[in-house]
């Protein structure tokens, strides 16, 4: 079958200087073919790859307490996840998020090493288990796709092009609005499909946009989103270390190499010729990646450890009666014959830390209050002499019921005495279902609250519809005499 690939295709490197598989030298793209490898570890990522692209679906459909699993309302600055909502106010939760997910990286990759690559990014797993498929089944396998294409235009090659693309496009609106239903629920995506186009026309642009980019990702830009955008294959020169697991290629069994079938191999087996390692230089493992690597290199940047390889060579193993394991899984340590450590200084910190994280945020949201209050002075003059020798202070409040039921909220004044509170709203003001309620009024006291000094301390009393009371103060302004 390679036979028919040409070296370019595949992305063998034609020179030294070309230091990209999917570039040539001048910068122009080197369009790659890679050849699917369906062993063991092409089955269990098949497995995961669908389930995955399931969940990923399911997430806005799918309702926790009567919201979507993932919503991330950018408009009404309000994210959602698993029954829990955040908001713009809760910074701490979303500080501990973020660290969260930059540990559980670190953590992950300093164990795994780039399985998240190779085994749970939507860009591998939509681009190998969806849109790669779609293309084999339209226009044959790769060695027929890379000659037709390195022909001229022909009735053929249109209408197979035009079948393909026809089915992207279908698929990148489909995953286009999925994106879409996580900023805006499905619920009111549907109605805005569903609606006509003059009334919902910001969502029309957008999604035709969306699709659009989705389309150029999968379809054009492909493996270059993870050798050349993607900023993680940068990163992992810092998070992975010898322990690490990667996958590689085992060049004190495999060197040297040596183009040679069974009875080659039989013949150095009974020491009719000189020993050479068990690599064949078949360039299997060349032609399966998708990156267009060589994993007889050493371990590169554009690895994404997506063990096509692995299979690759495993198939040849076998049709060769030699033992598996010439390319695997493994680690830098290992491959120089030393045990792999598991636990190790930086595994132990990113496991601490995690933790760390994990007991704060868990305390934090469990102890999280179900009304979030702020109580400011209002826009204008700081405070007002009436003509009955009383002082007022304006003030607004606002109050985001963050539970699931609709509730109400009561204000008093309890200090300082003699006061009165003032509102515009009827008591107590209703507040539904995470949603935000704003009252503004007046702290009406007697001059004599400030003693003679320009301001007093006074405290707010805030009674809410469970029964639940908050003491807010609230610093009141007035004359100095």
């Amino acid at each position: 079958m390679s036979a028919f690939i040409p070296a370019d295709a595949v992305g063998i490197l034609d020179s030294p200087e070309d230091v990209l598989s999917t570039l040539h030298a001048d910068g122009s793209r080197r369009w790659l073919y890679p050849t699917p490898s369906t062993g063991r570890f092409w089955r269990r990522r098949l497995l995961v790859g669908w389930g995955l692209i399931a969940f990923f679906v399911a997430l806005p459909i799918v309702k926790i307490g009567g919201r979507p699993a993932v919503l991330l309302d950018v408009a009404a600055r309000e994210f959602t996840f698993f029954g829990f909502t955040f908001y713009p106010t809760d910074t701490f939760f979303l500080m501990l998020l973020g660290i969260a997910l930059l540990v559980s990286v670190a953590l992950l990759t300093a164990l795994l090493g780039r399985v998240w690559c190779g085994w749970g990014c939507p860009q591998t797993v939509y681009l190998e288990f969806l849109y790669r498929p779609v293309e084999r089944f339209i226009e044959g396998p790769e060695h027929v796709r890379a000659r037709r294409d390195a022909g001229g235009w022909t009735l053929d090659k249109a209408w197979r092009k035009a079948a393909k693309w026809g089915v992207y496009v279908v698929v990148s609106a489909f995953l286009a609005h999925t994106f879409t239903a996580y900023v805006v629920g499905w619920e009111r995506l549907i109605g805005w499909m569903t609606g006509p186009p003059t009334e919902h026309w910001p969502y029309f642009v957008m999604a035709t946009l969306t699709t659009g980019l989705v389309l150029f990702d999968f379809g054009i830009f492909r493996e270059q989103m993870c050798t050349i955008t993607c900023p993680y294959a940068r990163f992992q020169s810092v998070l992975l270390d010898p322990d690490s697991l990667i996958v590689s290629y085992d060049p004190a069994r495999g060197e040297p190499r040596a183009k040679r079938g069974k009875k080659a191999l039989a013949a150095e087996a009974a020491g009719e010729a000189p020993p050479l390692g068990d690599c064949i230089d078949c360039a299997a493992c060349v032609r399966t990646c998708p990156t267009g690597i060589d994993i007889r290199d050493g371990l590169q940047m554009e690895c994404i450890a997506c063990t096509q390889c692995i299979d690759a060579c495993d198939a040849i193993m076998d049709r060769l009666d030699l033992r598996r394991g010439l390319i695997r899984y493994t680690s830098e340590r290992a491959l120089e014959g030393a045990p792999t450590r598991v636990v190790r200084g930086r595994t132990v910190a990113y496991g601490l830390l995690l933790l760390a994280v994990g007991t704060v945020f868990t305390i934090a949201l469990a102890t999280r209050q179900p009304y979030d209050v702020d109580l400011g002075r209002a826009v204008g003059d700081p405070f007002v002499e009436l003509a009955d020798g009383t002082v007022a202070n304006r003030f607004r409040l606002r109050v985001r019921n963050q539970t699931a039921t609709d509730g109400s909220v009561r204000l008093d004044l309890l200090a300082p005495e003699g006061g009165t509170l003032r509102v515009g709203a009827v008591q107590p003001v209703p507040v539904a279902s995470r949603a935000m309620a704003r009252v503004e009024g007046f702290l009406v006291v007697p001059e004599a609250a400030f003693g003679g000094d320009a301001q007093t301390p006074a405290v707010v009393r805030l009674t809410f519809a469970d029964g639940s009371t908050r003491d807010v103060p609230f610093t009141l302004l007035g004359p100095s005499r």
